[in-house]
């Protein structure tokens, strides 16, 4: 821990130094006569707290704390005075100063005060470092790619993250809309504020209206409560809004009036709510044919579509593969708290030359489940999932067994890394539920 002590009068500079450095003796301690060595030493290194008089030879120590906030805006300022004023204590509160004490009426309560400061920057540290850990982890940087059709995508999204602009995110399932629309949050001025998702298609048609306005109590029969919608819980950040085109037509005329209002209605509610909220979306589907079709509002599509983005199929970035293969492997392995397979270089070829009809989400389960079945710690050809053309044709080789082992052996390692969660296995074999339970039936698992 680093502590200033701004004060022109030497001896009692001395005096509160010697005091603090009794209670701390690991603390570092600098010392100041006045505004312009304090201002050099600010300029030199980081200080936790900041004692500072307010009457010094060449300045207000009031108006200084502006100053240090915006060179060390984590810091704690503790201003003293002889001459004790509501006024400049008032004003030195607004400044950013911690507190305002009074000299020899208030030295009892520097220590407790001090201790208070310290751990106030302590948590104001921790809470900067872990936000820095989210905004490198949504960062653009994080997007996995080398490729040109990635690359132009990830420089528009730089761009466009420096406004409020709203984007609309294209793109074939699993190319990583929801991603794209994470780095785009938290590379924007909004990335203090919350970053909330929401996947029009997963909610009914009837919740869906209640789900992002939110409901007063007694709005409908379910209603025993108010709730607050997802515009709000945004409000002052990002509103993510997948599979947009499954939205109901009804409902987009109000999402519409959002968009250029900023205002909305709660179920049940006569009076309109202000928010401020930035709204990216994103689909799969062809919304300008939809519109032109009616099936989609044409306003609330060319609304939507200030800004497009296209995300490119994993079949058109062929070369990335790699490189998220090496990825998902060493991400995975971590996960399940594996250690890092060795990747066999014909893992490596078949995978790079599958055409990945559900993109880099797929590419992620058949990875998961090979880390799952595979021997020695090697990712080989064996770890893969087979489509059934290749299975018949390996069968014909004579190289595996027949079609109906291979499925049950893997079925069987599956549902042991799972412990028998049926619901889990499905998820990872990328069956229903239903087609696992006839499975198990069938090969009396």
């Amino acid at each position: 821990m680093k502590l200033l002590i701004i004060d022109d009068e030497d001896k009692l500079r001395q005096l509160i130094a010697r005091i603090i450095q009794l209670e701390w003796e690991n603390l570092a301690i600098s010392q100041a006569p006045e505004l312009k060595a304090a201002l050099q030493l600010l300029k030199q290194k980081d200080f936790d707290v900041i004692i500072c008089d307010v009457k010094l030879p060449d300045g207000n120590g009031v108006d200084f704390v502006l100053k240090i906030k915006e060179l060390q805006p984590l810091s704690e300022v503790l201003l003293m005075t002889a001459y004790g004023q509501i006024a400049d204590g008032v004003q030195a509160i607004k400044n950013g100063a911690y507190d305002y004490i009074t000299k020899g009426d208030d030295n009892h309560k520097i220590i407790p005060l001090l201790h208070k400061a310290f751990d106030k920057v302590n948590l104001a540290k921790r809470l900067y470092s872990l936000e820095n850990q989210v905004n490198k982890q949504y960062s653009f940087d994080q997007i996995i790619g080398k490729s040109k059709p990635i690359m132009d995508a990830i420089q528009l999204g730089r761009k466009v993250a420096q406004t409020d602009t709203t984007v609309l995110l294209l793109g074939e399932t699993g190319t990583g809309k929801e991603v794209f629309a994470q780095a785009i949050h938290y590379s924007s001025p909004r990335k203090h504020k919350s970053f909330v998702a929401l996947n029009c298609a997963a909610i009914s048609k009837d919740l869906l209206e209640s789900e992002l306005f939110g409901h007063l109590a007694g709005a409908f029969t379910s209603a025993l409560k108010d709730k607050k919608g997802l515009f709000e819980e945004a409000n002052g950040g990002t509103l993510f809004l997948d599979e947009i085109g499954e939205m109901p037509i009804a409902l987009q005329a109000k999402l519409l009036r959002v968009l250029e209002t900023g205002e909305f209605y709660k179920v049940g509610d006569s009076k309109a709510s202000k928010i401020n909220v930035r709204i990216l979306a994103a689909t799969n589907r062809n919304l300008l044919q939809e519109s032109e079709e009616g099936l989609f509002r044409a306003d609330l599509y060319y609304r939507l579509s200030v800004f497009s983005i296209n995300l490119p199929p994993l079949r058109d970035r062929v070369t990335d593969i790699p490189l998220l293969i090496e990825h998902f492997v060493e991400l995975l392995a971590a996960r399940m708290n594996l250690k890092k397979p060795a990747v066999d270089q014909e893992y490596l070829e078949e995978l790079t030359n599958r055409p990945w009809k559900g993109n880099i989400r797929e590419l992620k389960n058949v990875i998961e489940r090979s880390l799952i079945v595979m021997d020695n710690q090697t990712l080989d050809s064996t770890a893969l999932p087979f489509e059934p053309e290749q299975a018949v044709s390996i069968v014909s080789s004579g190289k595996v067994y027949a079609l109906h082992e291979m499925e049950r052996n893997h079925i069987t390692k599956v549902l042991a890394y799972t412990h028998g969660n049926k619901a889990e296995a499905a998820r990872l074999l990328g069956i229903g539920v239903a087609t696992l339970y006839r499975k198990i039936e069938e090969y009396k698992l």
